[in-house]
Formats: structure tokens, C-alpha cells, sequence
């Protein structure tokens, strides 16, 4: 993982080095080279409700170990908070951030060594007057205290200039001297002999973690470290290999993650992929459009790969990897790698596997986006567990089979909607669906054979537990056709109980039946000789043998069943229609 880490870095991050790092700044202040102060920029698209700022690709940066060595506070170079710049925020936290400002005018003042207006730059920070004006115009434009700032001067940004880069180098390798190692090591990633890195640096944007990030590779506990290795020797990296998985990790989760509850998501291909390649472009688009039909994109990458159409694809490999942070520290939840072709023929098993009947039905339902379905197994999105959404993630991308946690979730909903009346969701059915046909080691979207459950009602499904759902949903069309909404009918006051127990409860339920289709025939006698046909069908397959309980996972059969048959009797029924005509002959 490491390796590939390093590995993308090297392609998307060639600027990776330590000292230096991307940041996002949100203001700059302006001034001529005089030191005249021309007010305040904001940057980025400040149509945006959320405007992160401008990136610069290679501000200087320090480590966490850098920023207390020695026991001076310290701040960082050319960016940092509005706090600490410019004075701005509450008087407490201006106080506070008092020594990291004296530090940061102190570092412009010793750049300006090699890069002269940044001594301009400094005496306009120690102008009382102009950053009075500054914090006006900023609490004006509703900044934040916590937004970063940096330096335009004369309309060009410091930060962006090479000049100072030298300086900055020598300057960060005085701030800790080393002593020299008695022993060096191998590098975990590179295999060349190092001084081990005491601290790597920390992965930012991650759920979960602290806001200053968090730390991949860290023994800061006795516990976790071995053989008498302080730190991290431990993992023995040098500073630049560390530098490396950084930013490279940095790089996926700012341009390629995608949050799926706790859990952060991101994947990279070993050589570039397009955009319209991508498998997995579904973590980020709504499939309601043709157009974003990732099991159409899958399908028609299988087939071009397959016959020799596309050979740049055939051999590349894909990287998969699922974080959340821990306050200070990423949480690895899972690393996948495989082929590519694997990968396009999981992802279209994973929509195949899923397909489900519309709940009035008429053909299938489009698949959900995955967040849409991670959001169907709970009441509150909130509440998802970061470890179930790392295994679903898996099984799509895997072709794995689903956890018997996540189909007791998608049952418990389904049921609370069947009995309260609530729109039915077809991502807690299809998720059903896949867990059985999954679990029957069909997968891999091959759903042809008679026994499996199908997308639409599955008539002769070698299933007690389908079946006795099947009858519930016709006994409750009965129940409604014959005296229509009647407030607590045959499901609100009976489900709960049939899918646990059908033989205590069909029972009374079958010959209640009676009585309501006697009440349909009166005015539908075709209609009533139809419904006859439909539960005489479904008790035919039960037999003699209703069961007397159901475990869970047969009331997840139980609930397939009633919803593809509700689906079904809801459906258009031009054959129902004809065979009504016939019974009133």
C-alpha cells in the first residue's frame, strides 16, 4: 500500500518534498512594495457557499515536531491564520496567538534576506493603523479567525515565488539539529539504508480526525513499539519516502475522496484512466440518468477489453482504499488491488446482483448511488458504522458476499415501512435480494437460473419463507379490494407476526380471505375467480408444511417475497384484465 502510495506521488505529486506542502488560502493581504497597504483579496470562487480558497502546490510547511521543538513557539512561514497574521478574532484567541505572530513577522524579516519586499511586507503587520483597517474590512466580509492568510505584494504572491525556496531549506535544518545515528537503517519503502524520520507527517481531511490531521504511521505509546526502537524506527522511513505517501495520500483524499458515513474512500488506476472509464465513477454520480448507468459503462468496458478493443485497459490495476481518522490517527479500514477487467465485471455483478422489481411495478428499478444506499439500512445517515460501509464498499468491489449485519438492517427498515405504510425503498430490497443471491454462490450477475431469485416476482422459488410473503401480499389485495382502506388492515396488524410465525397466523387469515372474496364477487366475479387462482397457486407451493418459525434470514425471504408479489399485483395487468373478461363468461 505504502509502495503505491509512493508510487502515485511520484506521477501526480512530483513537487513532494519535505518542508513544503499544498495549501488552501482563503485572503491575502495587500500591499505595494513600499509597504503601502492596499486592503485585503479574497481568493478562490467566491461563488461557492463553502469557498476553500486558492491552492498553492508548494507553500512552506512545518512538521508538528518542527513547530514545539526547542520550546519556542513558532508558526509557519507566508501562510497561516488570520489569528496569527493579522490580529483577527476574539481577544482571547488573539492573545493566545500573540507568540506565533512575533514569530511569523520574525521569519518575514529573516527572508528578506533573499527576497527584499518581504521586509515591507513585515513593517506593514507591526502597523498598528493599517491592520485596524484590515480587521474591519474582514469582519465585514464575514472571515473567519481560523481562515488562512498570506502575502500579495505589488499583485504577486511570495508564496509562489522560488526565490525563497533555498533559504527555507537551510532555515528548517537548523530548527532541529540531528545527532548522528549510531546505526542506520533499511527504509521500509525504499530498501536504502536511512536515518529514520523520528515523526512522519500527518494526513489531512479525514472523517473523524483531529482538524490538524492525523497520523499514518506513529509509535508514540511504549506498546507499540519493539525491539527497544524509539518512535518511528520502528518502520524506519527516510524523510522524504515519509514525504512521499503524505502527499501522495493528501493528493487522493483532496482530488478522488468520496465519503461513504465515517468512512473516506479513494482509488487510483497504476496507469491514468479516464473519467468515462472509470468502474467506479458511481461513488460520485446519481445513476437516475442513462448516462451515469455505471452497469452499462461496466458492461460495455467488459466487452471492448474482452475483444481486444481495449489493451491499455486489459492490463492496468486498480488500488482501493478505505480511512477514517481516530483523533490523531488514520484508521486503515481496507486496501484492495486487482485487474482491471475484475474490477469492471464486479462492479457489474454488484447492479446485477441488486436489481429489484419497482415497488408499483413495471420493470426495474434504477440502481441507488451507493451513499443512497448506505443511508437506506439506518434512520439517520448519521448512524451508519464506518466498519459496515468499508465491508459494502468491499463487496462491490470484490464481489464479496453481503454482511448478514447489513441485510438485518435493510429487513428491520423494510418492515418498519411495510407495517407503517411508508414509500418503499428499493435499495433495502435490492440489498436483500443481492444478500441471497450472494449467499447462494451465484454472483458475479448470473441470475438465470430458475431457483434464484429473480429482479421481478420469482413464482417458483423453492422458498416456504418467499412463498408465505407472497400470500401475505395477495390476502392483504383481497382485504383492500373488498372493503378498500379500512386504517389498521391485514399488514399493520398481522406482518410482524406471519414473517416470525406464519403457522400460528395464516391460518386465521386464509379463511378471513373467504369472507372478502365473497364481498369482491359481488361486484367483480372475474376479478375474485382471479385472486382464488393467485392464492390457491402460492398455497399449492407451501403445502401442508407452513413453517412454524422463520430465522431471520427467512423473514428476509419472507419480506422478498411480499414485496415482488405487492410489485407484481400492482403492475399493469393486461393478462389479469383478459383472465377477469374469461371468468365472467
Amino acid at each position: 500500500m505504502l509502495n503505491e502510495l509512493v508510487n502515485y506521488a511520484g506521477r501526480q505529486c512530483p513537487d513532494a518534498e519535505p518542508g513544503f506542502a499544498p495549501k488552501d488560502v482563503r485572503w491575502a493581504i495587500s500591499l505595494s512594495s513600499g509597504g503601502e497597504f492596499l486592503g485585503f483579496l479574497s481568493l478562490g470562487d467566491t461563488t461557492l457557499r463553502r469557498n476553500p480558497g486558492r491552492t498553492f502546490s508548494k507553500a512552506p510547511d512545518l512538521s508538528q515536531g518542527e513547530l514545539i521543538v526547542g520550546g519556542e513557539t513558532k508558526s509557519h512561514f507566508l501562510v497561516e491564520t488570520l489569528a496569527v497574521v493579522a490580529q483577527f478574532g476574539k481577544p482571547e484567541e488573539v492573545a493566545k496567538n500573540q507568540p506565533k505572530r512575533k514569530y511569523f513577522i520574525s521569519l518575514l524579516k529573516l527572508a528578506s534576506a533573499c527576497m527584499p519586499p518581504l521586509s515591507a511586507a513585515a513593517l506593514l503587520l507591526e502597523d498598528e493603523r493599517s491592520m485596524e483597517r484590515l480587521r474591519v474590512q474582514l469582519d465585514e466580509a464575514k472571515a473567519k479567525s481560523t481562515d488562512k492568510a498570506t502575502i500579495c505584494i505589488d499583485g504577486e504572491f511570495p508564496v509562489e515565488s522560488q526565490v525563497w525556496h533555498n533559504w527555507w531549506r537551510s532555515f528548517r535544518s537548523g530548527l532541529a539539529p540531528r545527532e548522528a545515528s549510531a546505526e542506520r537503517m533499511l527504509c521500509f519503502i525504499t530498501g536504502d539504508a536511512v536515518e529514520p524520520v523520528a515523526t512522519h507527517p500527518k494526513i489531512s481531511g479525514l472523517p473523524g480526525a483531529n482538524p490538524s490531521g492525523a497520523t499514518l504511521i506513529g509509535f508514540d505509546k511504549e506498546a507499540f513499539g519493539s525491539y527497544g526502537l524509539d518512535q518511528s524506527a520502528n518502520a524506519a522511513m527516510s524523510e522524504g519516502a515519509a514525504k512521499a505517501y503524505q502527499a501522495g495520500l493528501n493528493d487522493l483524499i483532496r482530488r478522488h475522496g468520496n465519503r461513504l458515513a465515517g468512512v473516506l474512500v479513494v482509488h487510483w488506476y497504476r496507469s491514468t484512466v479516464a473519467p468515462e472509464d472509470d468502474p467506479l465513477a458511481w461513488l460520485e454520480a446519481s445513476l437516475e440518468s442513462t448516462e451515469a448507468d455505471a452497469r452499462i459503462r461496466a458492461r460495455k468496458l467488459l466487452t471492448a477489453i474482452r475483444d481486444g478493443a481495449r489493451p491499455d485497459l486489459a492490463g492496468n490495476t486498480y488500488y482501493a482504499l478505505s480511512l477514517s481518522g481516530n483523533g490523531g490517527r488514520v484508521m486503515v479500514r481496507d486496501w484492495m488491488e486487482g485487474g482491471f477487467e475484475e474490477l469492471a465485471g464486479n462492479v457489474d455483478a454488484w447492479f446485477s446482483d441488486f436489481a429489484i422489481a419497482r415497488p408499483q411495478g413495471g420493470g426495474i428499478a434504477p440502481p441507488p448511488p451507493f451513499f443512497a444506499l448506505l443511508n437506506a439500512l439506518v434512520r439517520d445517515p448519521k448512524d451508519v458504522p464506518a466498519p459496515l460501509a468499508a465491508k459494502l464498499f468491499r463487496s462491490a468491489v470484490r464481489g464479496e458476499s453481503i454482511p448478514f449485519g447489513a441485510m438485518a438492517q435493510a429487513l428491520a427498515r423494510a418492515r418498519v415501512d411495510f407495517i407503517q405504510g411508508n414509500p418503499l425503498k428499493t435499495g433495502r430490497m435490492g440489498l436483500l435480494r443481492a444478500y441471497f443471491v450472494r449467499k447462494q454462490g451465484i454472483g458475479k450477475g448470473e441470475t438465470e437460473m430458475p431457483e434464484t431469485i429473480q429482479p421481478s416476482l420469482t413464482e417458483d422459488l423453492a422458498s416456504l419463507a418467499y412463498q408465505c410473503g407472497r400470500l401475505m401480499a395477495v390476502l392483504a389485495a383481497v382485504q383492500h379490494k373488498a372493503l378498500g382502506d379500512v386504517g389498521a388492515d391485514v399488514i399493520q396488524r398481522y406482518y410482524a407476526a406471519a414473517s416470525s410465525t406464519p403457522a400460528l397466523v395464516f391460518g386465521r387469515l386464509v379463511r378471513t380471505a373467504q369472507f372478502h372474496l365473497g364481498k369482491v364477487k359481488q361486484e367483480a366475479p372475474g376479478l375474485a375467480w382471479w385472486y382464488e387462482e393467485r392464492i390457491a397457486d402460492v398455497c399449492t407451493r407451501i403445502g401442508k408444511a407452513m413453517p412454524a418459525t422463520l430465522t431471520l434470514e427467512e423473514q428476509g425471504m419472507f419480506a422478498l417475497g411480499y414485496y415482488q408479489q405487492l410489485a407484481a399485483l400492482r403492475a399493469p395487468k393486461e393478462s389479469k384484465d383478459n383472465n377477469a373478461k374469461e371468468g365472467e363468461k
